[in-house]
């Protein structure tokens, strides 16, 4: 008599194993699923064989067929280089003015610089190059340190307020209000004053906000407001607002002034990327 455990519902014979009254049928696995997995277990050693596969201490097996995805992607970039046609080498010997009057040039740089751009700037910039707060937009004719492709240029290879870089833009606004140069009504002046100059909601023009601006701000903003970009002193008399274009925020920016940093690209990414990058932006509508 067999001691095997026959199902008597499907007629199975059972592992013997049982959960809570389950039991488990002895179902064979089907010979097409087993010929796979044999198959996947011959076709692994193979591939372990012919390319490189088992990590070793400082490298990993090459395998016989010495294949090497690093190797394909120096070849690629190679090719890459060489479908350039000698124009990237163009760019870099060329000044950033005249790259801008050679149309071919110009289309190759301005690729180029789209790219650099998506990779470099759009996180402070945005990806449609609009800005926020804190951070100018680039399709505007508003331009803190010029807007002409050798002041673009410039201002991307130096950067502004940069730590590491000898010729970065420079200016430091004073702080009227926490250095005690002005008091709380005289910001306050000054700041209704300020945003007459572009009709801001709140602006007032008084003879004592005139003087205010005359004696404390127009040194560096101009008597108009226009701003003066050899300082870095941006435009007062605009709608243009680098922190928000609201009076508590001139308040604000005149009391205790915010200073922003951009990094200097020049030696980060070299001249040909940073020419590229001045093309590209300097072309989205607001280069001077």
């Amino acid at each position: 008599m067999s001691d095997k455990d026959v199902d008597q519902v499907t007629g199975v014979e059972t592992t013997g194993h049982e959960w809570d009254g389950i039991k488990e049928l002895n179902n064979p696995l089907p010979r097409w699923w087993l010929w796979t997995f044999y198959g996947s277990i011959i076709f692994s050693i193979g591939y372990t064989i012919a390319f490189p596969a088992w990590p070793m201490i400082s490298s990993a097996t090459t395998g016989v067929l010495g294949y090497s995805s690093r190797a394909d992607l120096h070849a690629d970039v190679a090719a890459a280089r060489a479908a350039q046609g000698g124009m990237l080498e163009a760019v870099t010997t060329t000044p950033v003015a005249d790259i801008v009057k050679d149309d071919g040039l110009a289309r190759f740089a301005r690729a180029g610089g789209e790219s650099l751009y998506k990779v470099y700037c759009s996180q402070c910039h945005g990806t449609g190059a609009t800005g926020s707060v804190g951070y100018p937009n680039l399709n505007d004719d508003e331009w803190i340190w010029g807007g002409t492709i050798d002041q673009v240029y410039a201002t991307i290879a130096h950067g502004a307020r940069s730590p590491t870089d000898q010729d970065t833009h420079f200016n430091d606004m004073p702080a009227f209000g926490t250095d005690g140069m002005l008091t709380a009504e005289d910001i306050d002046r000054v700041a209704k004053q300020v945003a007459s100059l572009s009709g801001m909601e709140g602006g007032e023009a008084t003879p004592e906000g005139e003087q205010l601006f005359a004696d404390n701000c127009a040194g560096c903003h101009a008597e108009d407001g226009a701003g003066m970009v050899d300082v870095g002193a941006p435009s007062l008399n605009d709608k243009v607002w680098l922190y928000e274009g609201t009076l508590a925020a001139l308040r604000e920016q005149i009391a205790l002034p915010r200073h922003g940093v951009m990094p200097a690209w020049g030696a980060r990414l070299g001249d040909a990327a940073v020419k590229q990058l001045a093309v590209y932006v300097h072309g989205l509508g607001g280069g001077q």
